[in-house]
């Protein structure tokens, strides 16, 4: 039996010079995980594609997204839904950026424009205690720098959720839902030419642990 694929949901269509010079977020996860075409799903929600039963895949990114989670957007909305479900089910899921908001806010806690400002560039991410003794973060170090560029923040985490890292200026760096679910507001699929892109062409809201897109439940 063939072996279900890894589904990459991807939040928007990045401005086209981004487009053109670095590609999609799809390709940029496709690279971070080092992983062959036949074992990844790309689905764009904002271009009408429609996202699988979530029995049919192992396991599913939320990506960044040029939009805001409190826009409520038209194609945002059904994902939103989508990821109730599929959390309901215990598909592991990793939300990252917009993805990390949108999971947050599907589980009922608050997300919006970030009081201390926008957050961007090469910053410092601290694990927590709960962080420090994760089963998927125990063997990684306390602080380490992360790419990030976003606006808005989760600013409550959802009850039950553990707050496993933060920095300066966001107190809900990582977060964990559960054992088949963590989402983060930084970008772990970033570059430096990605970064370099996405803020020197077009400031966006929307990150490097490669270990964290293994998506593999603690």
């Amino acid at each position: 039996m063939d072996k279900k694929p890894l589904l990459i949901i991807q939040m928007g269509v990045p401005p086209q010079p981004i487009v053109q010079a670095v590609g999609e977020q799809g390709l940029w996860f496709s690279a971070a995980l080092a992983a062959e075409p036949r074992e990844l799903l790309v689905v764009r929600p904002e271009c009408g594609e429609r996202l699988p039963q979530p029995d049919a895949v192992a396991g599913a990114v939320i990506s960044g997204s040029w939009s805001m989670v409190t826009d409520r957007l038209d194609w945002s909305e059904p994902t939103a839904a989508w990821l109730r479900e599929a959390y309901q089910a215990q598909l592991p899921l990793l939300g990252v950026c917009y993805g990390h908001q949108l999971l947050a806010d599907v589980l009922g806690r608050t997300v919006a424009d970030n009081p201390k400002g926008k957050e961007i560039g090469l910053q410092t991410v601290t694990l927590t205690a709960q962080g420090v003794n994760d089963p998927l973060l125990r063997d990684h170090p306390a602080h380490f720098d992360a790419y990030l560029t976003h606006q808005q923040s989760v600013l409550i985490p959802p009850p039950g959720a553990q707050v496993l890292a933060y920095s300066e200026q966001d107190g809900c760096q990582i977060l964990r839902y559960g054992p088949h679910a963590l989402s983060v507001q930084f970008h772990p699929e970033f570059t430096a030419a990605i970064m370099c892109n996405v803020c020197v062409t077009v400031p966006m809201h929307y990150g490097p642990l490669g270990m964290m897109l293994m998506v593999a439940p603690a």
